[in-house]
């Protein structure tokens, strides 16, 4: 079980650490001369995530990263997180230069659902709508009904329930689960998971929470449902920090990535994080609690591509267009759905 780290310390600092200095500036230069912007998820280093902030990039999750490099005027998208995030930039604007740090940084949950075993798993359930989590392929977009990111994933499995559609899901068993036991939607579910939202564990959570019973629980619905069920607060990374900063708790203890530990301590300076315990043994831990492909971004790799044009995303066209159908639904139905809780507010 690796050691649960205490995230008490703030870790927002006033100036650039000095081996950090150097190449912020550099890219600081670089994205103002190749008229780009940095668009970064809540999972990278966070050094990059304050690039983002400082240079009027953003910092988020994985919907409204591809709302903002959509309605951004650059004509080049630095997108800092992994592979499907710079592919969903793409898809959404075509006439963008999108570049990526590595073209290596992938996901477990993208890498599990290769699209011609995800293509025979739909034809063999043509009566299903299909419904695939942001963290696929453009491929596996481009063969879906819909695209969802957990900020809104329920909504729509309930808004296609109500219509009376089964559903057929892809990637995340464990997110399909939580949906599931939500909605009491008619779900056939893709059998894969996220390497490091599998790797909680909730016999080593419950001990936890008896050491620090003041502690609220805040779990990503990735994670397997037995961590789920101790929750306080299950939710997209979105959710998980907004709950940092409104709930009266003034610790807490965080079932998702730790790179998310920078923006809950700019809401929340004097509250107390944990990380959740996984299956990793402290140090030798390859994945305790940090996707290694979200690990993979730093500061040069962002100077490397903005400087030579490397590593920049291409899809083929006839795939762009058909995963922009699904992706656009998505972000057409979030739409009405902020316009219609401003309506029921106003």
């Amino acid at each position: 079980m690796s050691t649960s780290r205490n995230y008490r310390t703030p870790i927002r600092h006033h100036h650039w650490p000095e081996d950090q200095a150097m190449a912020a500036h550099r890219v600081k230069t670089l994205l103002k001369s190749h008229d780009a912007t940095l668009v970064a998820h809540y999972y990278t280093d966070e050094s990059i995530q304050r690039l983002a902030e400082e240079t009027g990039g953003c910092v988020s999750d994985s919907l409204d990263m591809a709302r903002f490099g959509h309605n951004h005027k650059a004509r080049t998208l630095v997108v800092a997180g992994v592979r499907f995030m710079g592919e969903t930039a793409k898809i959404l604007n075509p006439e963008k230069r999108v570049l990526i740090p590595d073209l290596e940084a992938t996901c477990s949950l993208d890498e599990g659902c290769p699209v011609d075993q995800f293509t025979k798993f739909c034809n063999a359930h043509p009566d299903r709508t299909v419904v695939v989590y942001a963290n696929t392929s453009a491929a596996v977009k481009a063969r879906a009904d819909w695209v969802v990111t957990s900020s809104i994933a329920v909504k729509v499995i309930q808004h296609l329930k109500d219509r009376g559609e089964k559903i057929l899901w892809a990637p995340d068993k464990h997110l399909g689960r939580y949906i599931q036991d939500i909605t009491g939607a008619d779900m056939l579910l893709w059998n894969s998971a996220c390497i490091i939202h599998e790797s909680f564990k909730a016999t080593a959570l419950a001990a936890l929470k008896k050491q620090k019973p003041e502690a609220a629980v805040l779990v990503h619905p990735e994670s397997p449902a037995e961590v789920i069920a101790l929750a306080d607060v299950v939710g997209s990374t979105t959710r998980l920090i907004q709950a940092a900063r409104d709930l009266p708790n003034t610790s807490f203890i965080v079932a998702t990535d730790n790179g998310i530990f920078y923006k809950m301590k700019q809401v929340a300076p004097d509250k107390t994080f944990f990380e959740a315990p996984t299956a990793g043994h402290g140090a030798t831990c390859e994945s305790c609690a940090h996707c290694p492909w979200m690990a993979m971004n730093s500061l040069d790799k962002i100077a490397h591509v903005l400087e030579t044009g490397d590593n920049e995303i291409h899809i083929d066209e006839g795939i762009r267009v058909q995963a922009l159908q699904a992706t656009q639904r998505m972000l057409d139905f979030a739409d009405r759905a902020r316009q219609q809780l401003i309506a029921h507010t106003a």
